[in-house]
């Protein structure tokens, strides 16, 4: 089991980077133990999950060291007092600069693990977006995303929602689409929160290598 890429570590709290390929936490059987919080609990025992990425998805992650920083940390993230940011390549050319998608989500139970759209029962879920770079050669658009809510697979859907699936995206993208890259281009870049202890604002930023 490799170590994990660490950005910071305290005795209250750690910064993570999670390879894209890797889960967030087990699953179910044992080739799924592997994963960045079990990795991390063999360097710092204590280390506690406060929130989570999809397994094809790379970036930041914190972890609380102890129950008491893992509920504080897990409280300013419902208070959105967190700060994310992410990166991702999307098919098309967004003809705008800055929007938002505001679209409730719920979770699609017949194809599990995928999510839906449902303007009737699902969960309230907005994200804005801020296009970085297009690339008119090839048809695609790099954009900064930032998930005001924290639902399932909630960037990916939303950016496949207004017609820009992500690219390597094999659950929302269309299959020419999810074979247009050898992953999944979702990163999170940027973490921002208050220390579980001090309070005080703690920022990390780790670019995407795609």
């Amino acid at each position: 089991m490799l170590p994990p890429d660490c950005l910071y570590a305290d005795e209250h709290c750690l910064v993570l980077a999670k390879p894209a390929g890797l889960l967030a936490v087990p699953g179910r059987g044992p080739d799924k133990q592997d994963c960045l919080v079990a990795r991390a609990q063999a360097c710092w025992p204590d280390a506690l999950t406060v929130h989570r990425l999809d397994m094809a998805t790379s970036g930041l992650m914190v972890y609380g060291r102890g129950a008491a920083a893992q509920r504080t940390l897990s409280i300013a993230f419902a208070e959105r007092r967190v700060d994310k940011r992410y990166v991702a390549v999307v098919a098309g050319l967004i003809a705008e600069d800055t929007g938002e998608v505001d679209a409730p989500l719920i979770c699609d139970w017949p194809n599990r693990p995928r999510q839906k759209v449902c303007h009737e029962h699902g969960k309230p879920s907005l994200t804005r977006w801020r296009v970085l770079a297009r690339d008119r050669a090839a048809g695609r658009t790099r954009v900064e995303l930032e998930p005001v809510t924290g639902r399932s697979h909630q960037l990916r859907l939303h950016l496949a929602t207004i017609g820009h699936p992500m690219l390597g995206d094999d659950l929302y993208a269309p299959p020419e689409l999810a074979a247009a890259a050898p992953r999944l281009l979702l990163h999170a870049e940027r973490l921002a929160f208050p220390h579980p202890v001090t309070g005080e604002r703690l920022a990390f930023e780790r670019a995407a290598d795609f």
